[in-house]
């Protein structure tokens, strides 16, 4: 049994207690002394069993040493995303549904507290110098935070987080992501090295499809996957996982996915997954699937086959390679075999929609045969 209210309670008492600047440098030897102040604040309420004070002191416990109020959502496994927004508004994604929650914030300074303790870790900061970062928590968990000038709201804390499971094409079957033929043809696909991409929105499941799609290459090949952020769960006997790497304070050594792409080019893959195409990398991962990595993947970020497909070509004019347009379109044509989109239903429900292979006939324009 939860008892937010007094839990929150009792975590104010502590902190003002403590200080909240204080508490990032505390450790574990400090918590027989926590805890016994949290008792003696419990101690005269009779209400309550020995039992519940047990849990009471285990919450605030877990807030101090961890992220706060936010501590409880992160460990909820049914939560995929947190999106605090400032102080006075928490919202979560459960089940593919966004519910606002009654945890709250006393001031924009203890949130943006908590998000120091984040970012402090991996030698980012936040401050009206530096007011936005990319940042991730020990878990995988993917973090976002904004602080004024620039938001007008105050903090904003956006956490993604990734389910523990590892995504097949049979658990997408039983979610009803996909239907049985889906499977079968996905199956052979992967076996067939298909140069397979997903697009859809943020949110619609692209990460998982693409974690099934992983998880279908035979073990007798070599990954190597290439993200932001790792996302890609696998338990491949082969892979090789790399991750591109943000500025630090100094605006120095950032290592980009182009780079990181470059590389791997080098260490004998047998196939290339890209976690999601965003920006000039697009055209060596086009080069990478005609020049003998077959059996390539990855996502983007579009709304339709059509729109992912144009969005490819845009990006890969953000290559500085002075190509002609006509050359790219033949590029994006000659390199991908199938197409995915994948959308979010209103149920919260994450489903794909379409898939379609990409005609080879015809090289100035796209033509697409809807295959489901």
């Amino acid at each position: 049994m939860s008892y937010p209210k007094l839990t929150k309670s009792i975590f104010k008492n502590i902190l003002s207690r403590i200080d909240f600047q204080k508490s990032e440098k505390l450790t574990t030897q400090d918590r027989p002394l926590l805890k016994k102040q949290i008792f003696d604040l419990l101690k005269n309420n009779h209400s309550l069993s020995e039992e519940a004070k047990q849990v009471i002191a285990k919450e605030v416990l877990s807030m101090i040493f961890g992220l706060g109020q936010l501590e409880p959502l992160l460990h909820d496994e049914d939560i995929s995303e947190i999106m605090v927004n400032g102080k006075d508004q928490v919202f979560i994604e459960k089940f593919g549904i966004l519910q606002k929650t009654n945890i709250t914030f006393s001031s924009e300074e203890d949130l943006t507290n908590i998000i120091n303790r984040i970012v402090g870790p991996i030698s980012r900061r936040i401050d009206e110098e530096s007011p936005l970062v990319d940042a991730r928590l020990p878990d995988g968990s993917r973090v976002n935070a904004i602080i004024r000038p620039l938001s007008l709201q105050g903090p904003i804390l956006t956490i993604r987080k990734f389910p523990k499971i590892i995504f097949t094409l049979n658990l997408l079957l039983k979610n009803k992501s996909i239907t049985k033929e889906m499977l079968e043809y996905f199956k052979k696909n992967i076996l067939n090295k298909k140069n397979i991409i997903i697009v859809g929105g943020t949110g619609s499941g692209k990460t998982s499809t693409l974690n099934a799609l992983v998880n279908s290459i035979p073990e007798t090949e070599r990954l190597i996957t290439i993200e932001d952020s790792a996302e890609i769960q696998t338990s491949h006997p082969h892979r090789i996982a790399l991750e591109s790497r943000p500025p630090n304070i100094e605006n120095r050594g950032a290592i980009t996915i182009r780079e990181l792409l470059h590389n791997a080019l080098r260490m004998r893959p047998d196939r290339i997954i890209v976690g999601e195409i965003r920006g000039a990398e697009c055209l060596d991962m086009l080069q990478a699937m005609n020049t003998g990595h077959q059996g390539s993947l990855s996502t983007v970020h579009a709304n339709s086959e059509l729109e992912g497909l144009i969005r490819i070509e845009t990006m890969a004019l953000m290559s500085n390679v002075e190509l002609p347009f006509k050359a790219i379109r033949q590029q994006v044509i000659q390199s991908i075999d199938i197409i995915v989109y994948q959308q979010r239903l209103s149920t919260g429900q994450r489903v794909i929609s379409s898939v379609s292979e990409i005609s080879k006939k015809n090289s100035d324009t796209y033509s697409l045969k809807k295959i489901f």
